[in-house]
């Protein structure tokens, strides 16, 4: 057997593992990424980035086909095969970008400090070695300092409805798709699963279902948030509300579903595809953990400490450590990881003011605490919701289907305590926002700067406005597109 010597050992090459392997590349050291399957990971392959283009691919259909701004296209039509094509192009793209950076930094004569990719699967021999098994069989030793474990995670399994990769999928058979499916159902009405339903509902080929089992999608938002997807979602489709899951029942070339509702009544539709949306699991499982001394918690997630070290020299980052699944936060956590390693840790992981989007029609976007989460903390707070149809940017773009609510502190010089935006340019405004919080800036001083016009975040520059009393635009005036609340904590 082959034995090598590394600095740095990262398993996985997702989102969390490459960003780790970079910034330890930047501390000097020889770094090997080992990666059984594709390069990028989920971030890339069957995750992020496949399923947001076919969402802009989507969008860019829904917009072509409206007939509703003075003009109409002729001879539109979709191919799934081209789409699909279009999708596996975009991430063959980034994945050979990562690869191409590995290639300039590998080894090299005279250098102490290198990225070198193998290919194949990794399993811990003991605290100072990993044996990994290529695709050809061969096994290679790899002796390493540290160790960061970035293995992902994968599509969680319904309890009893087994993926058959045809008639019923994950996300991550989507590409085995041959065609739209003309009738889908979508177990799961959290994220994920909603971003799959505007998209197929997007290309206007496929008849959408979304299973739901609680009253509202995206429960973990406040309720106006929540209703504004569940809204824009139903006019596209099918939700079906506090609904469970009976039984599927395949029938030749298509299934029967059997739904029960809350208040007793059953219905049976019929679908083609059954997308099965109901979340992820880590993937901890052949990669040696109990040759470690490495923990799992209660949920199967590795136990971290607050340097995202799981052992003495094994460190995780991304899916696997329990926290939000997101590639921001991967790489975050990766890039921390490597500085842990180093111990150049300045200030500690804070996931409070992490923004996030969700691909829906239209994106959300959010950061900080929503008016649940103010509320459960005692914490009094000021809110304000402006809709987009008095932003004179989005009545430009004949677009005004979008809204920004801002939640501050009950102060008279108050801290933006978080933010949710929705339609366009949801997640370019957020930034804005997040820039505010993590400097702790008080409005007083936000309110120096002055937008451009016409612009999207001029509807920020308006609540903020509005907090003082100086807004353009008056609530008393537009009571149904600016809403002004104050909660007291009792």
């Amino acid at each position: 057997m082959i034995k090598v010597k590394y600095d740095v050992c990262v398993i996985g090459s997702g989102p969390a593992g490459y960003s780790a392997a970079m910034r330890s590349y930047d501390f000097g050291n020889d770094v090997v990424i080992v990666e059984g399957a594709e390069l990028g990971g989920a971030g890339i392959n069957n995750g992020a980035l496949t399923s947001k283009t076919f969402w802009e691919l989507s969008n860019n259909y829904a917009t072509a086909v409206r007939t509703d701004r003075g003009y109409r296209a002729t001879g539109v039509n979709v191919n799934y095969s081209k789409v699909k094509d279009s999708v596996c192009q975009a991430a063959k793209e980034k994945q050979y970008q990562l690869l191409s950076q590995i290639e300039t930094f590998s080894k090299k004569p005279n250098s102490t400090r290198s990225i070198t990719l193998i290919k194949g699967w990794a399993k811990f021999k003991n605290n100072q070695i990993v044996v990994v098994t290529k695709k050809d069989g061969e096994k290679l030793e790899i002796e390493a300092k540290n160790f960061v474990v970035a293995t992902g995670s994968t599509p969680r399994e319904h309890p009893f409805l087994k993926t058959d990769k045809k008639f019923i999928i994950n996300s991550d058979h989507i590409s085995l798709l041959d065609e739209f499916p003309r009738r889908i159902l979508i177990i799961g009405a959290g994220v994920i699963g909603c971003e799959f339903a505007t998209i197929f509902a997007n290309f206007g080929q496929t008849q959408v279902h979304l299973l739901d089992s609680q009253n509202r999608v995206i429960p973990f938002e406040d309720d106006d948030v929540s209703e504004y997807v569940n809204k824009n979602l139903s006019d596209m489709g099918v939700v079906h509300h506090k609904a469970t899951l009976r039984e599927v029942r395949k029938e030749g070339t298509h299934c029967d579903v059997v739904l029960d509702y809350d208040d007793g009544h059953t219905e049976v539709i019929d679908v083609n595809v059954v997308l099965i949306s109901i979340g992820r699991v880590p993937n901890t499982q052949n990669i040696g953990l109990e040759n470690t001394n490495v923990k799992l918690n209660s949920r199967g997630m590795l136990e971290v400490d607050n340097e995202c070290r799981v052992d003495k020299n094994i460190y995780a980052a991304g899916d696997i450590s329990g926290n939000m699944a997101l590639v921001n936060i991967a790489e975050t956590e990766g890039r921390f990881a490597a500085k842990a390693i180093e111990s150049k840790i300045e200030h500690p992981l804070c996931y409070h003011n992490i923004s996030t989007i969700m691909f829906f029609k239209p994106e959300i976007s959010a950061i900080g605490l929503n008016e649940k989460e103010c509320q459960a903390q005692n914490i009094s707070y000021k809110v304000i919701t402006y809709h987009h149809s008095i932003i004179s940017r989005a009545i430009a773009m004949r677009d005004t289907d979008g809204f920004f609510k801002l939640i501050v502190t009950n102060e008279d010089n108050p801290l933006i305590l978080g933010m949710r935006a929705g339609g366009q340019q949801a997640a370019v405004s957020i930034v804005f926002i997040a820039t505010i919080m993590n400097n702790h800036t008080r409005i007083n001083d936000i309110m120096k700067t002055v937008h451009p016009h016409p612009s999207i975040s001029e509807g920020i520059q308006e609540c903020l406005r509005i907090l003082k009393g100086k807004s353009i635009m008056k609530p008393e005036a537009f009571p149904k597109q600016i809403k002004f609340k104050v909660w007291e904590r009792p």
